[in-house]
């Protein structure tokens, strides 16, 4: 099942450019069109990666699933790391 609109802490895989098939948890929404994504290793809370909704595939799973909640104020690197590396796990 293909998602359209993209959530706060929405699991999405890059499907354009260098970073294709790299697992992301939605940051924030930025525009329409962009948003901010982090994966705990390359692209990090205090500098997401900007990605045009055009090259993601938005997936039905939420990062909160796996222990993370964005709209706490304690979250770091290493749990969103370690909460997409259990999503990737999962889908093998």
């Amino acid at each position: 099942m293909k998602v359209k609109t993209p959530a706060v802490g929405m699991i999405c895989v890059s499907t354009q450019g260098r970073d294709k098939g790299n697992v992301y948890a939605v940051q924030a929404i930025s525009s329409e069109r962009f948003v901010l994504v982090v994966d705990g290793i390359r692209a990090k809370l205090d500098s997401p990666k900007r990605k045009n909704l055009k090259h993601l595939s938005l997936t039905p799973k939420n990062i909160s699933e796996y222990g993370v909640n964005f709209s706490n104020g304690k979250v770091y690197d290493c749990n969103i790391a370690y909460a997409l590396k259990r999503y990737i796990q999962s889908k093998i």
